[in-house]
């Protein structure tokens, strides 16, 4: 992947990282067509670094602290009720990278909400 001083890149495999970013919270719908492309790459993204991830995919649409120092990156696929109140509990479908103690990405799950 791209080291820190380079800029962020338009796209891994067929997912367009530009269109990606450029929708926050999912909330233009623009997220929801690129499913399938995002599923293509996830083991592109395993054993990524936070920082790494948070520079391919965008600062995440949540963050959730969980046992032993790990955390998620959450990141809407869909609009919902999010989009008007970000502290509002949504059913919208996301897709959540679990970040480990270390930082380095573990896990990538797909669900409605928050893991």
């Amino acid at each position: 992947m791209a080291s820190s001083c380079s800029p962020p890149p338009d796209r891994i495999g067929k997912l367009d990282l530009v269109k990606w970013r450029g929708d926050r919270g999912g909330c233009q719908g623009i997220r929801t067509a690129q499913i399938d492309d995002f599923k293509s790459v996830r083991q592109e993204l395993k054993g990524q670094s936070a920082n790494e991830v948070a520079k391919i995919l965008g600062r995440p649409d949540s963050e959730q602290l969980d046992d032993r120092n790990q955390k998620f990156y959450i990141y809407f696929l869909e609009p919902g009720a999010h989009c008007q109140d970000p502290k509002v509990k949504t059913e919208s479908r996301s897709v959540a990278l679990r970040i480990s103690a270390i930082g380095l990405v573990t896990e990538i799950t797909f669900q409605r909400g928050r893991p």
